[in-house]
């Protein structure tokens, strides 16, 4: 699976994990970081469905799903941060790449959408 979003969405996912882990053993939070990896992680798991489509508007339906979990883990690491679980050095840092996916994504849903 050679595609540039899905290596990012995988180590994406990686980090997520990694955080979770952090989350959960570190600061005894349960609640939302179970709602950040289970975004988190569909991410790159909606990439590898839309590799497989049996048609454009799967392939983009996928990508669709995908981009709207990465939204969402957005949403939950804002709030991991404005509740203080996370501090704002690692909130940019996870922010960014969830941010770059989600335009990456983005731009591949808007033109497989012009070229239908």
């Amino acid at each position: 699976m050679d595609s540039l979003v899905y290596e990012k969405a995988y180590d994406f996912a990686i980090r997520v994990i990694k955080a979770y882990k952090y989350l959960t053993q570190t600061k005894k939070e349960f609640v939302l970081s179970k709602q950040l990896i289970k975004s988190g992680t569909s991410i790159g798991a909606n990439i590898a469905e839309a590799n497989g489509a049996i048609s454009s508007a799967d392939f983009s339906a996928k990508l669709s799903i995908a981009y709207k979990e990465c939204l969402e883990t957005k949403y939950w690491l804002s709030l991991l941060r404005d509740t203080s679980y996370i501090d704002e050095k690692a909130f940019n840092s996870i922010y960014t790449d969830a941010d770059e996916i989600g335009k990456i994504l983005f731009s591949i849903i808007k033109k497989t959408r012009i070229n239908k």
